[in-house]
């Protein structure tokens, strides 16, 4: 099954590719390495607000970073010339999650991402991943996540 029928199973339709908001590329290439720059939370085409912690629950935070997933996924479309079979692998996940200091459930926030990118991308999305917990993102986002990606 292909990345984009694997897409369509999940009855997932991918996104506009977010614009900067700052001083930045969205997505930046060195050989066959693909850098995506931070993709925030967003719900309903908004910057999706909150602390892990305080006013936002680890299910909750684990939808918003799968939400990220989505948009990251369409902006590694747009970085591969509109072709996700160009993918080879999905090396590394860092995740930023907006929470209290005594939160530790970070990690099980990302997995929202690191799930949705096993499923679509197969083997070949396995990666290596980190997850902080953060004071503060911009915009109060409650997750923020970059990737890095192999591509052919």
């Amino acid at each position: 099954m292909s990345f984009y029928e694997k897409l369509n199973a999940l009855n997932i339709t991918l996104p506009v590719v977010a614009v900067p908001v700052a001083a930045y590329v969205m997505h930046a290439q060195m050989g066959n390495t693909v850098f995506l720059s931070g993709h925030i939370a967003k719900k309903d085409g908004k910057v999706w607000v909150g602390q892990l912690g305080k006013d936002m629950m680890t299910a909750e935070g684990n939808l918003a970073a799968r939400a990220i997933a989505i948009d990251m996924i369409a902006t590694l479309q747009d970085a591969c010339g509109g072709d996700l079979n160009r993918v080879k692998r999905i090396v590394k996940v860092m995740s930023l999650v907006n929470s209290t200091p005594d939160y530790t459930e970070q990690h099980l926030v990302t997995n929202g991402a690191s799930e949705l990118i096993a499923e679509v991308f197969g083997a070949q999305g396995k990666h290596a991943r980190s997850a902080f917990g953060v004071a503060q993102i911009p915009m109060g986002a409650c997750v923020e996540i970059e990737m890095i990606v192999e591509i052919a």
